[in-house]
């Protein structure tokens, strides 16, 4: 088959699609939680339901990145995105007609189905659409970019639409988006499918055992560490994870070929990206209920205040691919969650009256410049030099770590804050921000061990331009 290199692939559109398709799917996590209590008042949602609105979404989400990715390996990767992006689509809808709780649960359930198709695809597709390395790193920053940015974008966006409009736009808002990223997804290179089978008892275990840990961090998360049906979950999927292991390394099809960590650097990115997604994301639930509940910020003010947040995503995204291409992934990963660790550390030292302009800002700002830099290094890392048919799940892979990382760090994050303020008393301003502070310095704890981590098993060689897929494998 003929390479494509004399004619470089990839151009604006191909790179905005990508772009926004990952925004879409990421500003889901949070648009929807400062619509909550307009969901719960007009819909009359009991207090132990509401929280599946926001958890539905999650468990779908994270539990079949796994099973997305397989699929756009087999399927093809364009097909499957394209899918995804339409499911998400038509859930979207339905939960914007949402006439009750269940209604909208299913429909955020669905939603999470279709992100978990898309997701792990549209990362696959940036090297079979953009053959120069050049234009490569540019599309993958602006797709780290966009996985830090979504989660300011939709606490932003979630506050101005139920504000002027109704909470229903939190949903309405993906339809147009959505058509015109399946619209945009033309200009996207199309692969051949690849041979082989998706193997149904691997599927099966793997999907069962990636729903039970998922769902296990979010009861931790809502009802604390005493949770025995967590822990009876943690059992469970220890168990179906460690089957699934046993059944891949004999399967002529596995789910997940575990050649993918043979390489040690690609290995050592999907634990740095755990504990990198650890960090900044628990950091910015601890420091939004600071805001909330200690400075009396309303949701919308919340959502502003993240902008410096955003700044430094943006700014990380941007730096990260001109280091990498002087320093090794080891060394700008582990900067990256150095930068995170000091931000964090900035921020345990809140109090009642913490000022903004010289203490959160800056915090912020330093804390997302180092998840900005940690995952450009590591996605690098994680899915460049591939074999084109295992594209897809090495991205899966990656992004299942990193959702997982978000999930882990709400629920330690809060975890810890929560049982320190109830034993200092459990009242009062200081109380939360001793629960805070403490929980920030467990963050920034997270934080360095993920940079030690990236240093002693990412690459030590600064990388060459990877191995480029032609449009027909790819």
């Amino acid at each position: 088959m003929t390479s494509t290199k004399t004619q470089p692939r990839g151009g604006l559109i191909p790179l905005l699609v990508i772009a926004t398709a990952q925004l879409m799917l990421v500003l889901d996590d949070s648009i929807v939680n400062i619509a909550l209590p307009s969901i719960q008042e007009e819909l009359g949602v009991a207090p132990v339901h509401l929280p599946w609105v926001v958890n539905a979404y999650i468990l779908a989400f994270g539990a079949l990145l796994l099973l997305g990715g397989r699929i756009g390996d087999l399927w093809g990767r364009r097909r499957t995105l394209q899918l995804g992006i339409a499911v998400f689509v038509v859930a979207s809808l339905v939960g914007g007609l949402g006439v009750n709780v269940e209604m909208l649960i299913i429909a955020r359930a669905v939603q999470g189905i279709g992100a978990a198709l898309a997701a792990p695809n549209a990362l696959a597709l940036i090297a079979t659409t953009f053959s120069e390395r050049s234009m490569r790193d540019k599309a993958l920053s602006l797709y780290g970019a966009m996985s830090g940015l979504g989660i300011v974008v939709g606490l932003l966006l979630g506050g101005v639409l139920t504000d002027l409009l109704d909470w229903r736009w939190v949903f309405f808002v993906n339809v147009p988006i959505g058509l015109l990223v399946l619209w945009g997804t033309r200009t996207l290179v199309a692969a051949e499918r690849h041979t082989g089978r998706l193997g149904m008892i691997g599927a099966v275990l793997g999907t069962g055992g990636m729903v039970s840990l998922v769902y296990s961090i979010t009861r931790f998360g809502e009802d604390g560490f005493a949770d025995p049906i967590a822990w009876v979950l943690v059992g469970l999927a220890a168990t179906l994870l460690v089957a699934f292991v046993l059944t891949q390394r004999s399967s002529a099809s596995p789910l997940v070929p575990l050649s993918l960590f043979k390489d040690r650097s690609r290995t050592g990115a999907y634990l740095t990206m755990l504990g990198l997604a650890i960090g900044p994301m628990g950091t910015f639930y601890v420091v939004t209920l600071y805001l909330q509940e200690v400075r009396g910020f309303s949701p919308l003010i919340t959502g502003l205040s993240w902008l410096p947040f955003a700044v430094g995503i943006v700014l990380g995204a941007g730096i990260a691919p001109k280091l990498l291409l002087k320093l090794a992934p080891r060394w700008v990963a582990a900067l990256g969650g150095l930068l995170g660790a000091a931000g964090a550390l900035w921020f345990s030292s809140i109090g009642t009256q913490t000022g903004y302009w010289l203490h959160l800002a800056p915090a912020m700002l330093v804390v997302a410049l180092g998840f900005g830099l940690g995952v450009i290094a590591l996605t690098q890392a994680a899915v460049y030099g591939v074999e084109a048919d295992k594209a897809g799940i090495a991205s899966a892979l990656l992004n299942s770590a990193q959702q997982l990382g978000v999930a882990l760090g709400l629920a330690v994050l809060a975890g810890v804050a929560a049982t320190v303020t109830a034993g200092t008393g459990g009242t009062g301003p200081q109380a939360l921000v001793d629960g805070y502070g403490t929980a920030l310095l467990v963050g920034a704890g997270i934080l360095l061990a993920a940079a030690l981590l990236a240093a002693l098993t990412l690459s030590g060689k600064v990388g060459e331009d990877a191995p480029e897929p032609t449009a027909e494998t790819a």
